[in-house]
């Protein structure tokens, strides 16, 4: 395997908000001579697909383990904690059984203790981060912190985070429950603090985003962080460099050519793209103020909507009301499931995001120059809406979770403004497209990802230490 290059381990987390990103990132190593082998179980298998069709695919191996028994997805900590049960001695035994290893274990944020297994194996560890460098630097002080609340049921408190570039606030509702909930003595929660702060010990950390835009909490990182200059931002990756983005994560559930003869009937920045990710499913209420906004405002949209399972019709969540395709016929493009996400937003027709601010989604708004409508839902979502409306200035706040829902007629005007060519959000998007552009062709992203690439080349296998 060294003919090609340094051999490297990739492990992304299983699900496909954090395995995509990783994979894109993994093509761009492939195209810098590096070999890599990447962990894979059954169910997202399928993932590969893009990459064994592009190039330097003699570079590229892949590593199946088990997935895990199903458990809710609400409980992350026990999730990690059974992945890390599963996985650990698999991996420890496929590493000693290999004459020539990788050097270095490539792991995502969510796979500290894979920390352990590097320092075990006398190799290093490179961590990486499929959130923003923002987002990493808050689940670091609230991990650090141990943060208490008095009373958890209090959603609107403020809590304050000094430690962190421009002091963010929050209302409590926003900060994952793991951690405001968090009480000595819970095993998995206590699992999930020591699983994040071993992220702390790596050799070097990875982000999907770029110098222009997070800046501030690069140079945070660096400094009060990690305390080295390991810490390198490449993207936005988007499996731009060969890759074909219209099966990026799946194929599309509608014909894709469908769509584009769609969207090519309309007029430039003249369509609203919606979606609110591919996990989330929106509650009743949610589903009729987003029916009836988009009915309401007569813009041309393409939704990317989300249905329950049969298990969840009968609880909280909602269907596509009754004749809703019927009347926007014409105007509305609904598909179901996957969606070619990346190619919709690149289309000329399309001029802004109704978005749940995932941050996948945000760098494809922002590499596409979209005015974003933002409505978090969770996770890092509202960090990621304070960066682009408090700091960038291309985002407009529409929704909060279940906390904040508009009137339909209030988004039903938003939508219809979010079109406006005059907007300043606009102008500032076109910008900041640029910027993001510019850094992975020939800028400071894809500096840092022949930094990156050079450093992992200059490890020496058997390194003994996972620290210089």
């Amino acid at each position: 395997m060294s003919a090609a290059g340094q051999h490297i381990l990739v492990y992304p987390f299983p699900t496909s908000g954090h395995f995509i990103p990783f994979l894109d990132l993994t093509h761009c190593l492939l195209n810098r001579r590096l070999t890599v082998t990447v962990l894979v179980t059954p169910n997202n298998l399928h993932l590969l697909d893009p990459l064994l069709t592009g190039q330097a695919t003699s570079s590229l191996h892949h590593l199946l383990l088990p997935d895990m028994d199903p458990l809710p997805a609400a409980n992350l900590p026990a999730r990690l904690r059974r992945l890390r049960d599963l996985h650990y001695p698999a991996l420890l035994q496929w590493f000693q059984s290999l004459t020539s290893p990788p050097v270095a274990i490539f792991s995502d944020f969510f796979l500290g203790w894979t920390q352990s297994l590097a320092s075990e194996l006398g190799l290093r560890r490179i961590v990486f981060s499929p959130s923003s460098s923002f987002s990493y630097s808050l689940n670091m002080s609230l991990c650090r912190e141990s943060l208490r609340i008095d009373d958890p049921q209090a959603e609107n408190q403020t809590l304050s985070f000094p430690d962190i570039p421009n002091s963010p606030k929050y209302p409590a509702y926003q900060i994952n429950s793991i951690y405001r909930t968090y009480k000595d003595g819970d095993p998995d929660k206590e699992f999930y603090r020591r699983n994040w702060l071993q992220n702390l010990e790596s050799w070097g950390v990875v982000f999907n985003t770029f110098s222009d835009l997070e800046a501030i909490y690069i140079d945070h990182l660096k400094k009060e962080i990690m305390g080295h200059d390991r810490v390198w931002a490449v993207g936005p990756v988007l499996g731009d460099d060969g890759l074909d983005t219209t099966n990026r994560g799946g194929s599309s559930s509608v014909p894709f050519q469908e769509l584009v003869v769609w969207l090519d009937s309309r007029d430039d920045n003249s369509v609203v793209y919606v979606s609110f990710g591919s996990h989330y499913v929106l509650t009743r209420k949610q589903m009729d103020v987003v029916a009836s906004g988009l009915e309401e405002s007569g813009v041309n949209f393409v939704w990317s909507v989300r249905e329950p399972k049969a298990s969840q019709v009968s609880s909280d969540h909602g269907v596509i009301p009754d004749g809703f395709e019927d009347r926007v016929a014409g105007k509305g493009f609904l598909i179901k499931r996957w969606a070619p996400q990346v190619a919709v937003l690149r289309h000329r027709a399309v001029g802004a995001f109704l978005t749940h601010c995932g941050w996948n989604s945000t760098l494809e708004g922002i590499a596409a120059g979209m005015v974003m409508l933002t409505w978090p839902m969770g996770a890092d979502q509202f960090t990621n809406t304070k960066l682009l409306v408090d700091e960038c200035g291309v985002g407009i706040r529409v929704g909060e979770s279940t906390q904040n829902i508009p009137e339909s007629s209030t988004l039903a005007r938003m939508l219809v403004e979010s079109l406006d060519g005059s907007k300043a959000e606009r102008n500032r998007a076109r910008m900041l497209s640029e910027e993001a552009l510019n850094a992975v062709n020939g800028g400071t992203s894809d500096n840092d990802l022949g930094s990156l690439v050079t450093a992992i080349n200059e490890i020496k296998p058997s390194a003994g230490s996972n620290k210089i």
